[in-house]
C-alpha cells in the first residue's frame, strides 16, 4: 500500500495538469508587430531673411502696343540691372532663376510671367484687366518700393492698351510660390504676395493655407514654407480684414497650385 500511495499522487498530478508531459513545441504567435508611426512632418511660415536692396530702382513708365510691352526700368545708384544675379543668392538658398533679375508681370489672378528685358512680346487678352508688374531679384522676390512697381486697371483690345486707370480699393496679387521644386530648392520655399493700397497691421492681414495648416500675417515681407511634403499642394491668400473676415476686393482668394518632388 504504500507503493501505490506515490503512483496515485503523480497520476492525479498529471491528470490536473492536462493527462499528458508539457511539449517542448511552440505555439505560433498571429499577433503583427508594428512600427511606431513615424513623426508627421510639421509645416512652418516663418519669415525669410533680409534681402539687398536696391531702394532707387524704379519702372517709369509703361507701354503696350502691337503685342509688345516696353517698360522703362532706371537702375538707380543701387545698379539694379534686368538679367544679372542679384548678389545674395547663395546664401539665401531657395529657387533662383539662372537668367537673372527680371520683372513680374501678372494679369488679374494668373502666375507671373517673368520677363528679363525692358521690352518683350505678350498676350494680353481683350478686356478689362487688373496688371501688376514689378522690379524682381534673380530669386523672384518682388523690390518692394512704390516706384518700383506699376499697378493699374488696364483695358486692352486688338494688341494693345486704350485706357488705363489706377487701382481703387484694397487688393492683393499673388507671386510665389510657383511651379515645382525639387532637391534643396524644396527645402525652404518663398512666399511673396503685392498688397495694393493696404498697408498690413491690424487693420488688414494675409491668411495663407496649404497642407490643411493655416497662417496669419501682418507684415508685408517675403517668409519661407519649411516642412512641405512631396506632392501637389494649394497655396491659398485670401486678404482679411482685423475681425478675420475675408475683404471684398477683385480676385479675392487667389490660389495657385505647385508641386513638392520627392
Amino acid at each position: 500500500m504504500r507503493n501505490l500511495f506515490p503512483l496515485l499522487l503523480l497520476s492525479l498530478l498529471l491528470v490536473a495538469c492536462g493527462g499528458e508531459t508539457a511539449s517542448t513545441e511552440t505555439d505560433t504567435d498571429d499577433t503583427t508587430v508594428t512600427d511606431p508611426p513615424a513623426e508627421v512632418q510639421k509645416i512652418t511660415l516663418t519669415p525669410m531673411p533680409d534681402a539687398v536692396e536696391f531702394p532707387d530702382a524704379a519702372l517709369t513708365s509703361m507701354y503696350y502696343t502691337g503685342g509688345k510691352f516696353s517698360f522703362g526700368v532706371e537702375a538707380g545708384e543701387s545698379g539694379y540691372a534686368l538679367g544679372e544675379q542679384t548678389s545674395d543668392a547663395p546664401q539665401l538658398m531657395c529657387a533662383n532663376s539662372g537668367k537673372g533679375q527680371h520683372i513680374h508681370l501678372i494679369l488679374n489672378d494668373s502666375p507671373y510671367a517673368a520677363k528679363y528685358e525692358a521690352e518683350f512680346e505678350h498676350e494680353v487678352p481683350d478686356g478689362e484687366h487688373h496688371l501688376l508688374a514689378f522690379l524682381s531679384r534673380s530669386y523672384h522676390l518682388s523690390i518692394k518700393q512704390p516706384q518700383a512697381a506699376i499697378m493699374k486697371v488696364v483695358t486692352a483690345a486688338d494688341g494693345a492698351i486704350t485706357d488705363m486707370k489706377d487701382i481703387e480699393g484694397p487688393m492683393l496679387f499673388y507671386s510665389r510660390p510657383k511651379g515645382s521644386y525639387a532637391g534643396a530648392d524644396a527645402e525652404q520655399i518663398m512666399l511673396d504676395f503685392y498688397p495694393v493700397n493696404v498697408e498690413l497691421g491690424n487693420d488688414y492681414q494675409v491668411k495663407v493655407e496649404v497642407g490643411g495648416e493655416s497662417f496669419l500675417v501682418d507684415k508685408w515681407r517675403p517668409y519661407f514654407f519649411k516642412g512641405l511634403p512631396a506632392g501637389d499642394h494649394t497655396v491659398t491668400l485670401t486678404l482679411v480684414d482685423g475681425e478675420g473676415n475675408t475683404v471684398d476686393a477683385p480676385l479675392n482668394p487667389v490660389s495657385r497650385e505647385i508641386s513638392v518632388a520627392p
